[in-house]
Parts: C-alpha cells; structure tokens; sequence
C-alpha cells in the first residue's frame, strides 16, 4: 500500500497500560465511525506497514489500541510517534456540499456573485485557526476561508466549486 493510496488517521501518542495497548489521537471528523475497524497501516521508516487490531475503544479524539503481536509496555513503545493510515476506501461516503480536501485539488473556483471563474484550487492550507482554498490568480495567491457561508455548492462531475464571496475579498488580493 502507498501512502498515495491512503489517508492519515492520527497518531500513536502514547503507551497505556503494561500488554502492548497504545493510544492513537484520531485526527479526523468522525471517530467514531472508525470504532470497527480491524486493521490500520503504521508509518515505519517511511514505508506503510500493516497492524491487525485485536482490541479497540474510540473515546472522543482518542482510542486505546491493542495489535496483535504487541504484548509489552516496550513492544508498545517502539511504535510510538507512528503515523496511522488507512486505504482511501475506508473514507466514509459524503452528502451534499461535503468534501475531502484530497479529491478537490484542482477544480474550478466559481464565484456565483459576480459569475466569474476564480482560478483553479491549488492547494488547501490547514491550520488551527482556519482552513483556506489557495487559488492562483493572475499569478497571483489568493486565499479564501473555507467555511460553510462561502459554500455554495460542490460539482463534483464537472470539477467546479462554486462559492459566494462577499464583496471586496478577491480585490484585497488583486487591487493592493
């Protein structure tokens, strides 16, 4: 399995308990909907390797973990730090104006106010405070807050998002 082929699940942050269980911080939406699952990858020296699970309870952001074949507090310890992934067909299936981050790199940005074409997504920047749709416009970056108010609808057939900007965002970037 590639890491291209994958999707980050969190991290292992810690052991817990003295046979092998480990927390792992679910970097995700909806942990919950990962309560079943049977196996995971685990990042090692770059490469993706697969962990059966035995025993898993999702609390909130934060699991405890049992693998198979982990039996010690020291075995636990070796894989801490670990990046967890799973196979993008694990994602659980979106409604409406929801979307992966992944798989809108590269549509069209739309803005229905003004009926004008944006440019093409870039890139998305994650942060604490606020994500952000990076647009390359006349060579130039322009950021606009991914929040459901900017929304409007997502084509995923036709590649478009199309948003509805309020007045004087894309001038702040073009007209300095």
């Amino acid at each position: 399995m590639q890491k291209s082929e994958c999707f980050s699940l969190g991290k292992i942050t810690k052991t817990h308990a003295l046979k092998g269980e480990v927390i792992i911080f679910l970097d995700v939406d909806a942990p919950e909907y990962y309560s079943e699952l049977e196996a995971v990858f685990l990042e090692m020296k770059g490469q993706l390797v697969p962990y059966i699970i035995e025993e898993l309870q999702v609390k909130g952001r934060k699991s405890i973990v049992k693998f198979e074949d982990i039996n010690s507090i020291e075995e636990a310890e070796s894989i801490v730090n670990a990046p967890v992934w799973l196979p993008l067909t694990a994602l659980p299936e979106l409604k409406g104006n929801q979307f992966y981050y992944h798989d809108v790199i590269g549509y069209g940005i739309h803005d229905i106010t003004s009926s004008t074409r944006i440019g093409l997504l870039k890139a998305i920047y994650e942060s604490t405070g606020q994500d952000l749709f990076a647009i390359d416009v006349e060579e130039k970056e322009v950021l606009i807050p991914i929040v459901d108010e900017f929304i409007h609808k997502i084509d995923h057939e036709n590649q478009v998002i199309e948003v509805k900007l309020p007045e004087g965002l894309l001038d702040v970037y073009m007209n300095p």
